[in-house]
């Protein structure tokens, strides 16, 4: 029993980390002597030039870059810090709920926006709004939506259309869905009305903006509230098969950010990619940075509708959280 019990103790941490990734990749060369683990939240297609762009300075540099949701990213990180350099992410709440606690290794001054960065810890490297994106063959006769209200106003009026066919984040499987739907409610009433209206047309629940654009593009729904228009807008092949709107009555914009692990293996290293991110981020091309730069979405005070600052965290405590999904499934989960 006691060998039983001490090989148990040998497997469980083989257990701990097994994890099944979106994706998982390997830049450079595997035998290289260096290495960087990359944990993240965008899909890779985004980040390979980047990558690419960083190893050509470092031939001695080898990047595994490993995706999943935002909310997985979260407790993966925070369960094995030592196991990843750095961590990109979308959800800038949890983000910045792991450099408050101490999960961040504190850099030199970047030249980078004071608003774009917390305690020389966390960096922002693009802005991207929460879009409405419809169909765009769905929409021939009826008025396009601009505002959420439009929105509602068009789901109201054609229900056997849309019924089963509009699509959101479900807040209790992702991250950034969550930050979303929380800043949402916190701006204005019309969420929770739109909530309700989705609600009653058997709202399809999604992990990510990737599985929504998707199925748009096939018809599987027609409608995607929330999802990430710069995810729609960089798909060529739906270019004339979608339409991004960003509502008119308020926008929802977050930072994409990143952070180096207390814990990295090369610390250094970890920093050089961040620095190489933000460099690239306001001086590189749409092919070397191929994600909306920090200018490319603001509002007139020159900033995103999202900041980083400790107001954010309002919706990670605990209660709070509990009594927000509560409203959340009272409205967009009805019995029929």
């Amino acid at each position: 029993m006691r060998y039983f019990a001490i090989l148990i103790l040998c497997v469980l941490p083989l257990f701990a980390t097994a994890q099944e990734w979106e994706d998982q990749q390997v830049f450079g060369s595997e035998s290289a002597p260096r290495s960087l683990r990359i944990l993240s939240s965008t899909d890779t297609s985004f980040f390979v030039p980047i990558i690419e762009s960083f190893i050509a300075q470092r031939p001695d540099v080898s990047v595994e870059y490993l995706v999943t949701g935002t909310a997985d990213l979260d407790d993966l990180f925070r369960q094995n810090p030592d196991q990843f350099d750095v961590v990109i992410s979308s959800a800038m709440d949890l983000q910045l709920k792991l450099t408050n606690d101490g999960f961040a290794q504190w850099l030199e001054e970047f030249e980078h926006p004071d608003w774009a960065q917390w305690r020389s810890s966390l960096f922002a490297f693009t802005t991207e709004p929460a879009a409405i994106v419809i169909n765009t063959a769905a929409f021939d006769g009826l008025p396009l939506p601009a505002s959420r209200q439009d929105l509602i106003e068009v789901l109201r009026a054609n229900p056997d259309l849309f019924d089963g066919k509009v699509g959101t984040y479900d807040v209790r499987l992702s991250g950034l869905g969550y930050l979303f739907a929380t800043q949402d409610a916190r701006a204005s009433e019309t969420f929770w009305r739109l909530m309700e209206v989705i609600g009653s047309l058997d709202a399809q629940l999604y992990c990510c903006s990737g599985a929504m654009i998707d199925d748009l593009a096939e018809g599987r729904i027609l409608v995607a509230y929330n999802v990430l228009g710069s995810y729609a807008l960089a798909r060529a092949d739906t270019e004339d098969v979608l339409t991004v709107i960003l509502p008119s009555d308020f926008p929802t914009t977050m930072m994409r950010s990143a952070l180096v692990s207390k814990s990295a293996s090369d610390p250094g290293l970890a920093e050089s990619f961040v620095s190489h991110l933000i460099g690239l981020q306001s001086e590189g091309s749409a092919e070397d940075f191929p994600l909306p730069s920090l200018d490319a979405f603001q509002d007139t005070s020159g900033r995103p509708s999202i900041s980083l600052e400790p107001a954010l965290m309002t919706y990670l405590d605990r209660l709070k959280q509990q009594i927000f999904i509560r409203e959340w499934e009272s409205a967009i989960i009805q019995d029929r």
